[in-house]
């Protein structure tokens, strides 16, 4: 008897073996059609681009843990060298994204201006490679491009916020076509931060645009200070693949966007003559910098010490497809400001325009006090275009009930 239970136990463990072995190679056969599904899909994907899409094989390098930069009218400005600042300088004409190495060394000057020296130190670093502002793609999806595009949404996002992703694309963010108008969407990342699982990081996200195909990833740590690269980098992108999208809808992943609202705004302001410098939003005037430290928007008067030109509230804007033209020029030769919103002020004073103010556009909360019960009423959210902010669950849950045809409003604001 005991030589029966023995062996008995010895087939149990063969039969074990057998299935993991089984499993094994059924992974290995699954990533093999997976891989080969891939490389059809970028050939298909290559022929819808006419030629854009390109696979990025290079190895991309950074050498600088903060890139970004700052304007500074009452400092002394010192440019890299010619050489330097002519692989950085974006190529207006260009047909393909041209940046496929930085070695981007600081600008070591600095260090002895006496301005510099008094400067809190967490602005060192970026002011240091303040110069550095354009950088390689990981990720690269032009054909997003083709055709006759209506409306572009491009989403602010990083790595590890995918459930925000996930909840934008089953909402808002739902590629789609209505009444013959196109939209399409994007989401912008940059690189993991240091100090994180950088590698695991990247695995996800590329198997995640594998499924979904909708990023757009460069080469750059994804912080707080760098959200410009995010600005200017996506303004050179937009300007080398985009020459038939018609709009912009530029915000952030935890907002609410009443797209048909959206596209309402838009149909009414096409007969508009000025419709070509459209850039609308919540917008804010005669704002100062933040002299607090521990403020998350804090800006040292060494740096910036005089009021922000007009600015909208990051969270969510319309512009038109040719002032993002515009605004891609006078970027160029812009020097960077680490916060996002302010920088595009900047470049909109620049350019000649200014931001319209639309009162559908809440970007502070349909009430600044987070405790009013209108910042949760289902029929605001029916009329309004824009609301910050929204956890991934509250956006699915309002976007259920805005859109739920039992829903009574009392009445139907047009906001035009």
């Amino acid at each position: 008897m005991e030589y029966f239970f023995r062996r008995k136990r010895v087939l149990k463990t063969l039969l074990s073996l057998s299935l993991l072995f089984a499993t094994l190679v059924m992974i290995h056969k699954y990533k093999l059609v997976d891989e080969r599904a891939k490389d059809s899909m970028l050939s298909v994907r290559t022929q819808e681009a006419l030629g854009w899409f390109q696979l990025e094989n290079d190895v991309y390098q950074s050498n600088t843990i903060l890139k970004g930069g700052l304007s500074n009218n009452n400092s002394p400005q010192e440019l890299p060298d010619s050489s330097e600042a002519a692989n950085l300088t974006a190529v207006s004409n260009a047909t393909a994204w041209d940046i496929k190495l930085v070695n981007c060394t600081e600008n070591s000057g600095l260090k002895k201006k006496d301005w510099f020296k008094r400067m809190d130190p967490r602005f060192h670093q970026f002011v240091l490679y303040r110069h550095c502002k354009y950088f390689p793609m990981l990720i690269n999806h032009p054909e997003k491009c083709s055709g006759d595009v209506h409306l572009l949404m491009v989403v602010k996002s990083v790595i590890e916020q995918h459930d925000r992703r996930e909840a934008v694309r089953k909402t808002w963010g739902k590629e789609q076509e209505i009444d013959g108008k196109k939209i399409r969407t994007l989401f912008l990342l940059g690189s993991p931060s240091a100090g994180k699982d950088s590698k695991n990081l990247q695995k996800l996200v590329e198997y995640e645009d594998r499924i979904y195909r909708d990023i757009l990833q460069w080469d750059f740590m994804d912080t707080f200070f760098n959200l410009t690269l995010k600005e200017v980098n996506f303004l050179k992108w937009f300007n080398i693949y985009c020459p038939r999208v018609q709009f912009i809808f530029k915000g952030d992943d935890d907002v609410f966007v009443n797209t048909n609202n959206v596209l309402e705004l838009l149909g009414f302001r096409k007969e508009d003559p000025k419709v070509g410098g459209l850039f609308v939003g919540d917008t804010i005037s005669k704002a100062v910098p933040i002299r607090n430290s521990q403020s998350k928007y804090f800006i040292p008067k060494e740096l910036y010490d005089k009021p922000y030109p007009p600015y909208v509230g990051g969270g969510g804007f319309l512009m038109a497809s040719g002032l993002a033209r515009k605004l891609f020029a006078v970027s160029d030769d812009t020097e960077l400001f680490p916060i996002d919103d302010v920088f595009l002020g900047m470049c909109l004073q620049k350019a000649g325009h200014a931001p319209e103010l639309h009162p559908g556009f809440k970007t502070f909360g349909i009430m600044k006090r987070k405790v009013s019960p209108m910042n949760n009423d289902p029929c605001f959210y029916r009329n309004l275009l824009v609301i910050h902010k929204l956890s991934p669950e509250e956006l699915l849950n309002m976007w259920k009930i805005v859109f739920n045809e039992h829903l009574i409003c009392s009445k139907r604001i047009i906001l035009h």
